[in-house]
């Protein structure tokens, strides 16, 4: 399977009959404006196409019975006329009127639905999908409901009960002109569905191509600053004009088929249609009906070859509109893999230690990281994660938060198996501070306020005095009210990281998970940090995973992790008198490792 920036992932039927059931649901659901938004312009039609003509036909039929008569008895055909024009146009307007309702509920609706599905999908799916393609795609999905509804209404709904209506008028004059023109349309449709289905596989790879030419914008977009630290604008712009190129060529592809092969054969269908009405309207029209019939059916056929013209382009927007949100739905087949239970146990409250019990767990196909993993922290104690780079520390913690389930054992907080209570509850017992701290575009107190909506400004402000956040927030022009960019690019590594901590300690959660939470700081900003650090410790059970052994000497205990195995568990002192694998980190730290300098090349 190639890159999610690379691989075409064209929707199969599958996604698209998804589509099709999320999009049906909402007009099930709106029902009650559904109904009257599709029937009322359909009865608008029928009246400005079937029965005005029909209303033309026979005045014209009498004029032709009383050439020369009075026109007293032409009056109420006027009338009518008039009338039925009036009555549709009314039609057309509360249909419409409905119709908006419907567009902007189920639109509404489907963008809920689509964030929904995407908070369900676990950590893994994001990490596979780029933000702007995932971004086109739910848009795309809520938004094309709007052409869907409208083409049912207008052109399906639209167009077949008018043309039942006018099959039952159609049927007094004449049955032959009835099943001839059924005929013609029924083949017309055998001869073009072949050709829109080869032509389906064309869209999805221009769908597909559209989708990697919002990927890789929004990547670059979102990176911008690696870009232009490399001089790179031209080799990106050039790999965009590839992308759009290629993205053009598709599209031409498709539509290029749909004018020069499907109208192609459509078009002299719809003429051949037109001509053999009007040749039986005029040699079976000698009857009583006589010029009204001819009137009546050549209206009739025309206004019928025009669906068969239009049968393409009615196609050809429904295929867009579902093509697009399959897009999306085909994201929906695979399920997410971390659930909540189907029957949550609540949160039991019995204390903060945290267990890790013959834990298994291997990176998507990769060997085991973790074979029967055994670690005990007990409530209340501080414990720092140490080791190599890839021993399994950052890990332990994503697995703690259920990020992603493990393949054997089980995790135990509060004497709670976490699989058996809802993630949410999971994560409201952790404040959680990650290595990169993620911000959103909005102002600095929205961000620490993020751990806890509901706190006070009071509060925020005294979370980020613990934080040092106030020492550069203060000196903003705009205070706690500036935006800090997005991804919070406006502030330094240091000072995300601080924002980060204000929020663990807003959060006020009885355990604390640290991932490298002062990486970013300054030595003068770290010990500063520490100190608030420590005391946000006091009384709470906390994880701390770390590479700068400095920063977790004072810990409790240390666990020391090669290769998801622990090596060591001890004290700083203890662990550096068995001058074991720790020792031996901490000795390289502190400039241990200059005896064997002879060994080392001598850099020009």
């Amino acid at each position: 399977m190639g890159s999610p920036d690379t691989r075409e992932d064209t929707p199969g039927p599958g996604s698209v009959l998804l589509a099709l059931r999320y999009y049906g649901r909402e007009l099930a659901r709106l029902r009650w404006l559904t109904a009257p938004a599709m029937l009322l312009p359909a009865l608008g039609n029928i009246g400005i196409n079937y029965v005005a003509p029909l209303v033309v036909a026979k005045l014209v039929g009498r004029i032709s019975d009383h050439a020369g008569g009075a026109v007293a008895p032409m009056v109420p055909y006027v009338l009518v006329f008039a009338g039925v024009l009036l009555l549709a146009e009314t039609c057309w307007r509360i249909g419409i009127h409905c119709l908006n309702r419907v567009d902007a509920g189920g639109i509404e609706h489907l963008y809920v639905i689509g964030m929904d599905e995407l908070f369900a999908k676990d950590a893994a799916f994001f990490h596979d999908n780029f933000a702007g393609a995932l971004t086109k795609r739910v848009l795309s999905f809520a938004s094309r409901f709007e052409e869907f509804a409208d083409t049912l209404t207008f052109s399906v709904v639209g167009s077949l009960v008018p043309l039942l209506f006018g099959s039952v008028v159609l049927w007094q004059y004449q049955p032959l002109l009835v099943v001839v023109l059924l005929a013609l349309i029924a083949l017309t449709a055998l001869c073009t569905a072949p050709l829109i289905r080869r032509r389906q596989a064309l869209v999805d790879r221009r769908e597909a191509a559209i989708a990697r030419v919002s990927g890789h914008v929004a990547d670059v977009l979102m990176n911008m600053d690696t870009v232009r630290a490399f001089g790179a604008e031209e080799r990106e712009a050039a790999e965009h004009r590839s992308r759009v190129a290629h993205s053009r060529l598709l599209s031409l592809r498709s539509w290029d088929y749909g004018n020069l092969r499907i109208d192609t054969l459509v078009a002299p269908m719809s003429v051949l249609t037109n001509a053999l009405g009007l040749l039986l309207a005029v040699t079976l029209g000698g009857g009583r009906h006589g010029v009204e019939e001819v009137v009546v059916a050549f209206t009739y056929y025309t206004n019928a070859t025009r669906i068969m013209f239009e049968f393409n382009q009615i196609y050809r927007r429904l295929e867009s509109s579902m093509t697009e949100a399959a897009q999306f739905t085909e994201l929906l087949l695979a399920p997410p893999t971390v659930l909540d239970p189907a029957e949550p146990e609540p949160v039991a409250n019995r204390g903060a230690d945290v267990r890790f019990e013959q834990v298994t767990f291997a990176h998507g196909g990769a060997e085991p990281l973790f074979e029967n993993l055994d670690l005990t922290v007990p409530s209340g104690a501080r414990v720092g994660l140490v080791g190599r780079s890839g021993g399994g520390k950052t890990t332990l913690a994503r697995l703690l938060l259920r990020m992603t389930d493990i393949d054997g054992g089980r995790i135990v907080v509060g004497g709670q198996d976490i699989s058996r209570i809802r993630q949410r509850d999971l994560r409201g017992l952790i404040s959680y501070v990650p290595q990169d701290p993620a911000m959103f575009h909005r102002t600095l107190r929205d961000n620490i306020a993020f751990a806890r909506p509901d706190a006070t400004d009071a509060e925020i402000r005294r979370a980020a005095e613990a934080a040092h956040v106030t020492e550069f927030a203060d000196a903003l022009p705009d205070g706690f009210g500036t935006m800090v960019g997005e991804r919070g690019v406006k502030l330094s590594g240091g000072q995300r990281q601080r924002v980060a901590l204000a929020r663990a300690i807003l959060r006020d959660a009885p355990i604390l998970l640290l991932d490298e939470a002062t990486s970013a700081l300054d030595s003068e900003s770290e010990i500063l940090v520490q100190e608030a650090l420590w005391r946000l410790m006091d009384g709470r059970t906390a994880l701390v995973v770390a590479h700068r052994l400095s920063t977790v000497a004072g810990m409790d205990r240390l666990v020391v992790l090669d290769r998801g195995r622990i090596v060591e568990q001890g004290t700083h002192q203890q662990l550096l008198t068995r001058d074991g694998a720790y020792a031996k980190l901490w000795r390289h730290q502190s400039g241990g490792f200059l005896e064997d300098d002879a060994a080392r090349p001598v850099l020009p």
